[in-house]
């Protein structure tokens, strides 16, 4: 079964409801969306909002984050996310894929993302895409 990639222009109950379902297999902490959040996240300029179908259902998504900053167009791909049901299918990838094209099309300096160290399948598919480890550090202002 192929994966179809597409952007997302517009909130629709079929993505308040793939975000409900998936998000939670992202952050347990993350609130639900709800039509106006999703709206607000896509009419964002530096957003472009990935989703994933495999079989006409929405099985994954990702944002891909492009700011332009003193030294440059800098992408950041954030929030990926694959269902359960569709992990090791090729989704991961393809919603990587499509990112990485749209930074690179829009002449972005770098793309960067983090990973959570236990999310060892995740790492392994960054690494085959072309992503390297960096030996930076990552400050979050604590709440």
């Amino acid at each position: 079964m192929t994966v179809d990639v597409e952007v997302v222009r517009e909130p629709s109950d079929e993505l308040v409801s793939a975000f409900a379902r998936l998000l939670p297999q992202l952050s347990r902490s993350a609130a639900p969306l709800d039509h106006s959040d999703i709206a607000r996240m896509l009419s964002h300029e530096a957003n472009t909002v990935f989703l994933a179908r495999r079989g006409g259902h929405i099985v994954g998504t990702l944002t891909l984050v492009m700011v332009p900053i003193p030294s440059g167009l800098r992408a950041r791909i954030e929030d990926v996310v694959v269902d359960e049901s569709a992990r090791g299918t090729g989704v991961g990838t393809a919603l990587t894929k499509a990112a990485i094209e749209c930074a690179q099309s829009a002449n972005a300096r770098t793309v960067d993302l983090t990973s959570r160290p236990d999310r060892d399948s995740a790492g392994r598919l960054y690494e085959r895409l072309g992503f390297r480890e960096r030996d930076s550090r990552v400050y979050r202002l604590a709440e």
